[in-house]
């Protein structure tokens, strides 16, 4: 498979477009962490939510396009940067969560 490369999208394109692939499946470790994380946080950039979850960009962009279409956050691009927030739907499902 020399030379061959492949694409993968960027994670401001995977936020803008709001594509992730169909049979994509979140993991709820992840999407707690990413939710506690903006709970203790509040809404923050996409890069300083990647460092305090521990996630790559690409892991994070996917579920925080997966917590989008739930309506549980919202993300605003500005120029190329990304910044997400919880919506009030999901600071009620995040405090089920932790009160759980």
């Amino acid at each position: 498979m020399a030379g061959v490369t492949l694409l993968r999208p960027k994670p401001l394109d995977i936020v803008k477009d709001k594509k992730i692939e169909q049979d994509f499946e979140p993991s709820m470790k992840t999407l707690l962490r990413i939710l506690k994380t903006m709970t203790d946080n509040g809404p923050e950039a996409k890069t300083s939510l990647s460092v305090d979850t521990k996630l790559n960009y690409t892991r994070l962009a996917k579920h925080i396009v997966w917590l989008e279409k739930k309506g549980l956050v919202e993300s605003t691009i500005d120029k190329s940067k990304i910044n997400v927030g919880l919506t009030a739907k999901g600071k009620i499902f995040a405090s089920t969560l932790a009160d759980g």
